[in-house]
């Protein structure tokens, strides 16, 4: 089982690989700002994804500023963003059934669970 640090890496992986495959070319600062971690985390991560294989960094042929770079999933990356994909759903699938047996015992400690409908019976004619 990962521990939540773990957990937390990969979302962020995830968030990263879907933002820049939506947008190869958002530049570090932007994917920082987008996923809500530091620059220095956004390059961190951009980085460890290119040295991984999952990203292929490349230029713009045309653009005038050559300095720009686009990031663009390989065909690793893209399985890897589909494994992440699939671990995220099933982690927050697991969230939610412990939170919705979590709501329900609350609820019913305070008094407040839905009671049990009663089952009419016909309606009797006066």
């Amino acid at each position: 089982m990962a521990s939540r640090r773990e957990e937390q890496q990969a979302e962020t992986r995830l968030k990263v690989m879907r933002l820049i495959s939506q947008n190869p070319e958002m530049t570090s600062r932007q994917v920082a700002d987008e996923v809500g971690i530091s620059n220095g985390s956004a390059y961190y991560v951009l980085t460890a994804l290119v040295e991984k294989g999952f990203v292929k960094l490349g230029n713009f042929k045309k653009n005038p500023r050559k300095g720009q770079y686009a990031y663009l999933l390989t065909p690793k990356g893209i399985r890897e963003k589909s494994l992440l994909t699939h671990s995220f759903i099933e982690r927050k699938r697991q969230e939610f059934e412990g939170l919705k047996t979590e709501i329900s015992v609350l609820e019913e400690e305070a008094g407040l669970a839905p009671e049990a409908t009663p089952v009419s019976q016909g309606k009797k004619k006066s």
